[in-house]
């Protein structure tokens, strides 16, 4: 069982940047789908990034070009580097794990467990 923990979340200002990080302990992750997910005050969670084994990305239309995934499998971290914050990207913010030798993907279909989550407050 992999257990997720995100951090680097907080109270940023329009237009600033952020890393999220998020390390997995209990068992390697080097070939498993990992994602990236949000969820918003009222709103439905949402996937925004994914990665796969071979490194190869998808990520939402909406945040193409700000948001970039990463992977280090020898720290057994998985990141996103956030720029150009926007309000709109006030959320909890949580990292994912899928099947391994999965093609990058977005859905929480294709994800198995969550971590607990870090908050991003972007302020205007």
């Amino acid at each position: 069982q992999v257990h997720l923990v995100e951090s680097g979340g907080g109270l940023v200002q329009t237009g600033d940047s952020l890393r999220l990080s998020c390390t997995a302990t209990g068992r390697s992750i080097d070939t498993n789908l990992m994602g990236w997910f949000r969820q918003a005050p009222g709103k439905e969670r949402e996937s925004v990034a994914a990665i796969d084994w071979r490194d190869t990305t998808s990520y939402l239309d909406s945040v193409t070009g700000r948001f970039t995934i990463s992977r280090d499998n020898f720290k057994s971290t998985l990141y996103l580097q956030i720029n150009s914050l926007k309000p709109e990207d006030t959320a909890v913010y949580y990292c994912a794990v899928g099947p391994q030798w999965t093609p990058a993907a977005l859905g929480s279909n294709f994800f198995e467990s969550w971590g607990q989550g870090t908050q991003v407050t972007v302020s205007s």
